[in-house]
C-alpha cells in the first residue's frame, strides 16, 4: 500500500521539499504504526527545513515534530487492545521520565529521527499517549511539542503555583500554552506582543497584563514592576534578542526558562545579571513522555482549557503553511490535517 511523506531530499530549503511516494512503513517489535490525522508546525521545523537547526543533518529527512493519529498496526510484543486508539506521539521517545538522559538528544522526531509530516508514522508503543477525548484532531496535534514545552517550563522547571507570577513572550503556540497552563495552576500572567490586537486576544484567554514591546523598549522592567519585585518565572522564547530584558524582568532567585531562538542565538550578556541576582537560566528541550502524559491528565481535568489553533491547512499545503509561520501572521498554532 503506497504512502506519502514530505521529505527534504538532497538540499535544505522550503522550495526543496518534495511530496514523496513510498512503501507504507511496517512496525517492528515494540512499535506501532499511526495513520496520521493531523500535525502542527513548530519554529523548529522551519529551522530544520531551512538547514539552520542542524546543517549537518543527514538527508533525506522527513521533518515534523508534532502529530496525532490512529493506531492501525502493531509490532511484535504490543497489546492489540490499543488498535484503533487515537494517540499523540511523544516528540522525544528516548526520554521516558525524570531528567533527560544524554542519549535522548538523538531520538527526537523530525531530526535526527524521521519525523511526522507524512501519512503514516512508526513510533515506539511506549511513547504514545491518549489525548483528551473531546479534543479535535487539530487541537490534539499541538500537544507533544508546544504543549509539553510549556508544561515543562511552567509546571516542572518553573514550579508555578497559586500566587506565582509568570511572564511569557509573544503569542505563538508555546507562549499561549504557557499562559493557559499558568492560569490553570493559579498564577498571574503577563504576556508580550508586537500587536495590541493580539494582546487583547490574549486577555480573553486570561492574561492579567499585556506589554506591547514595540512601544516599550524597557518591557523587562515594566514586567518586573507589574509583578512587584520581578516575576517568578519567565518563559523566554526570543533568545539572544530578548534575554537581557527577560533577566531584567525576573526576580532575585527566579527562573528564566530558555526555550526559543526567534530573535537570534548569539548574544553578549552581562553575567552579573545572573550571578548577583541568583537567577536560574534553565534550558528547555521540550519534555519527556511522562510530561506529555501529565499534561494530558491535567487538561482532562480542566475542560475549559483548550489550545488556540490559528489556521488549518491540508498536509499537501505544507510550503504555504510554513510561509504563514515565517511571516509571523499566526496567533497560536498552525495545524495541517492529513
Amino acid at each position: 500500500m503506497p504512502s506519502y511523506s514530505w521529505q527534504i531530499t538532497n538540499r535544505f530549503g522550503v522550495d526543496a521539499l518534495q511530496w514523496v511516494s513510498e512503501s507504507t512503513p511496517i512496525p517492528g517489535p515494540g512499535e506501532v504504526r499511526l495513520r496520521v490525522r493531523a500535525v502542527s508546525l513548530n519554529y523548529r521545523d522551519l529551522l530544520m527545513i531551512r538547514g539552520h537547526y542542524n546543517p549537518r543533518q543527514p538527508l533525506p529527512l522527513v521533518p515534523g515534530s508534532d502529530c496525532v493519529g490512529e493506531i492501525e498496526a502493531i509490532g511484535e510484543g504490543v497489546d492489540d487492545a490499543i488498535l484503533g486508539s487515537r494517540v499523540c506521539a511523544a516528540f522525544n521517545p528516548g526520554w521516558k521520565t525524570g531528567a533527560i538522559p544524554p542519549a535522548a538528544t538523538h531520538t527526537t522526531l523530525g531530526g535526527p529521527v524521521r519525523g511526522v509530516f507524512a501519512q503514516h508514522v512508526v513510533v515506539p508503543a511506549e511513547a504514545v499517549v491518549e489525548p483528551p477525548e473531546d479534543w479535535t484532531d487539530a487541537e490534539c496535534a499541538t500537544l507533544p511539542c508546544a504543549g509539553v514545552t510549556a508544561w515543562r517550563a511552567v509546571a516542572v522547571e518553573g514550579q508555578v503555583g497559586p500566587g506565582s507570577t509568570l511572564l511569557t513572550l509573544g503569542t505563538g503556540g508555546v507562549s499561549l500554552y504557557a499562559l493557559q497552563i499558568g492560569k490553570l495552576l493559579g498564577a498571574r500572567v503577563c504576556i508580550t506582543s508586537s500587536s495590541s490586537e493580539k494582546l487583547a486576544r490574549a486577555a480573553t484567554l486570561g492574561a492579567d497584563h499585556g506589554i506591547c514591546y514595540t512601544e516599550d523598549d524597557r518591557w523587562g522592567k515594566t514586567a518586573a514592576r507589574w509583578a512587584g519585585a520581578g516575576v517568578d518565572t519567565v518563559v523566554e522564547l526570543g533568545g539572544a534578542g530578548t534575554l537581557s530584558q527577560s533577566l531584567r524582568a525576573v526576580k532575585v532567585g527566579g527562573t528564566v526558562a530558555l526555550i526559543g531562538v526567534l530573535a537570534g542565538i548569539k548574544t553578549e550578556l552581562a553575567l552579573t545579571n545572573v550571578l548577583m541576582r541568583h537567577v536560574r537560566v534553565q534550558g528547555i528541550f521540550v519534555g519527556s513522555v511522562d510530561d506529555l502524559r501529565d499534561l494530558c491528565a491535567a487538561l482532562r481535568d480542566s475542560p475549559d482549557t483548550r489550545p488556540v489553533v490559528d489556521r488549518i491547512f491540508d498536509l499537501s499545503a505544507l510550503p504555504e503553511a510554513l510561509q504563514w509561520m515565517a511571516d509571523a501572521r499566526h496567533f497560536g498554532k498552525i495545524v495541517l490535517t492529513a
